[in-house]
C-alpha cells in the first residue's frame, strides 16, 4: 500500500513544477541581466512612459492629410472594428464549438467518433490564432474572412472541449429521469444534461469574447485596421502620445465589454 505524499498531492504538482521552472531557466540560459536596455533601449523606453499621462489628442505627425478624422474618433472607429471582428469570430467559433462539444462528450457516447473529434479539436486550439493567421493569410490572401477564420478556428475548439465537459459534469438527475420515462438518447442529452450546463457555458462564452476581443486587436499588426494597426503604426513612427491614445482606448474597451459580459455572467449563473 502506497503511503501518501507528506505535503499532499497538490503540494507535489507545485513542487514538480518549480522544478521543471528551474529546469527551464537553466536551459535556456536566462539570467537577470539580460533584461537591461541595450545602448538608446533605455531612452525609447523613458520616452514612451513619459508620454503616458498625456495621451495625444491630435496627430504628432508634422503633415496630415486634409480631411483626416481627429484622432479620438479614428481610436473609436478601430476599436468598432476590433469588436467587428471578435464578434464574428466568436460567432462562427460558437457554432464549430456547438456542434463539437456534442460528439466530444462522453454523455453523448465513446468509440471511433469520440476520438476523431477530440483530436481534432485538440488540433483546432493547440496552434495559436495569429499562426492561424498567417495560414490564411498565405491561403486567402488579405481578406477580412482570413482575420474571422484565424479567430474562429482556435476559439472554436477551445469552446468544443470546455462546453464537452461542461455537459459531462452537468447534474444527471433528469437526464436519469427522462431514461427512466422511456425517454431516447438524444432526447435525455437534449433535455436533461445541456439545459443544466447551458448557464456554465454560456458564461464561459461571454469570457472567451473578452479574449477573442484583445486577439483581433493583436491582428492589427497584420495590416487588418483594428486598434492594433494603429498601435503599431504610431510606434514605428514614435509618435507615443498616439500610441497611449490608442491603448487607452482599448483599455477602456476591454473594461466595457469586461463589465457587460460579468453582469451578463451573474445574471446567466444566478
Amino acid at each position: 500500500m502506497k503511503r501518501p505524499l507528506p505535503i499532499g498531492a497538490r503540494g507535489g504538482v507545485l513542487i514538480a513544477t518549480a522544478i521543471a521552472g528551474i529546469v527551464a531557466f537553466v536551459a535556456l540560459g536566462l539570467s537577470p541581466s539580460q533584461l537591461v536596455p541595450q545602448r538608446g533601449g533605455l531612452e525609447v523606453v523613458r520616452d514612451f512612459f513619459a508620454r503616458a499621462l498625456s495621451p495625444a489628442l491630435s496627430y504628432e505627425s508634422t503633415f496630415v492629410p486634409e480631411g483626416t478624422q481627429p484622432i479620438v474618433v479614428k481610436a473609436l472607429g478601430a476599436a468598432l472594428q476590433t469588436v467587428v471582428f471578435a464578434a464574428a469570430g466568436m460567432s462562427l467559433a460558437l457554432v464549430l464549438g456547438a456542434a463539437l462539444s456534442v460528439p466530444a462528450s462522453q454523455a453523448w457516447g465513446g468509440g471511433v467518433l469520440y476520438g476523431a473529434t477530440r483530436t481534432l479539436i485538440a488540433l483546432m486550439r493547440s496552434v495559436h490564432e495569429l499562426l492561424w493567421a498567417v495560414l490564411f493569410l498565405a491561403a486567402f490572401g488579405f481578406t477580412p474572412f482570413a482575420a474571422v477564420a484565424a479567430i474562429a478556428i482556435p476559439y472554436g475548439g477551445t469552446l468544443a472541449k470546455i462546453f464537452s465537459e461542461m455537459i459531462d459534469e452537468a447534474p444527471r438527475g433528469a437526464a436519469l429521469a427522462l431514461a427512466g420515462a422511456g425517454a431516447s438518447r438524444t432526447q435525455m442529452f437534449a433535455f436533461g444534461l445541456v439545459p443544466r450546463a447551458l448557464p456554465d457555458m454560456s458564461a464561459y462564452a461571454f469570457y472567451r469574447f473578452e479574449c477573442a476581443v484583445r486577439a483581433s486587436a493583436v491582428l492589427g499588426f497584420f495590416g487588418f485596421e483594428t486598434l492594433g494597426y494603429y498601435i503599431r503604426a504610431s510606434f514605428e513612427n514614435l509618435h507615443y502620445g498616439e500610441v497611449w491614445t490608442y491603448l487607452y482606448t482599448l483599455f477602456a474597451l476591454v473594461v466595457a465589454i469586461d463589465l457587460w459580459s460579468g453582469a451578463l455572467r451573474r445574471r446567466f449563473i444566478a
